[in-house]
């Protein structure tokens, strides 16, 4: 059994896998760390858990302290040059975001055709996987949800908008809320069109739902490529 545990900025998600498949898996927050000792203690035992931590020392911290009965090492990943099939051309690899070279490895584990790698989550991130593993770069841009709460904290009329998208927004909810998924989709679509004929865009995240529906390209929902990476990743470890 193999315990994945995606620890980003906003909650933590964790997956089970065995048998050649997800188990269970569930979400917490970075508050509820004690609940992964609950988790440890009803599941048998892991053979290998691995870590994907962006929330810094402080989380790391609590997550190792959950985990420290479980009797097996907690493995944290980190990016490195290459891996799981992935070449890290980053300028400086281990700079890279673990929760983007974790996706990217998610990605790449799950097809290999040239991809563009969404996480749309606290930020969105939009990376670039070749055909022949090769991380070409990628964006960072406010999440879906940031952005409104920008235009309502940094400006003195607009509100924290509720509205829904529309083509022609005609007022102001709607065409903050239409802006903003316009923004996500639009960056996605150039990426995609920049990585050329055949690319394939899988998209992850909390508002994977928000800007799918409004892609204007194929694309395939997947859960949490993070923790596809992380499992991609266990395979190198010892038992």
């Amino acid at each position: 059994m193999i315990l994945c545990i995606d620890s980003g900025n906003s909650r933590i998600k964790w997956g089970v896998h065995g048998a050649g498949r997800w188990l269970e898996g569930g979400i917490i927050e970075h508050g509820e760390t004690d609940q992964l000792a609950s988790l440890t203690s009803r599941l048998p035992p892991a053979t290998r858990i691995l870590l994907a931590n962006v929330a810094g020392d402080a989380a790391l911290a609590r997550i190792r302290q959950a985990l420290a009965d479980s009797r097996r090492e907690l493995h944290e990943v980190k990016s490195v040059p290459a891996a799981g099939g992935v070449i890290n051309l980053y300028e400086d690899p281990a700079r890279l975001g673990v929760d983007r070279w974790c996706a990217l490895l998610g990605a790449r584990s799950l097809t290999s055709a040239p991809c563009v790698v969404v996480m749309a989550g606290t930020a969105t991130t939009v990376d670039s996987l070749d055909g022949d593993g090769c991380f070409r770069g990628g964006f960072i841009l406010p999440g879906f949800d940031l952005m409104r709460r920008s235009l309502a904290q940094d400006t003195a009329e607009l509100p924290l908008a509720g509205g829904t998208y529309a083509a022609w927004p005609r007022c102001t909810d709607d065409a903050i809320t239409s802006g903003c998924v316009e923004a996500q989709a639009g960056a996605i679509e150039r990426a995609v069109a920049r990585l050329g004929s055949g690319a394939a865009c899988l998209l992850s995240g909390g508002a994977a739902g928000v800007i799918g529906v409004h892609l204007g390209i194929a694309h395939r929902r997947v859960d949490n490529l993070v923790l596809e990476g992380l499992l991609r990743l266990a395979g190198d470890l010892p038992a």
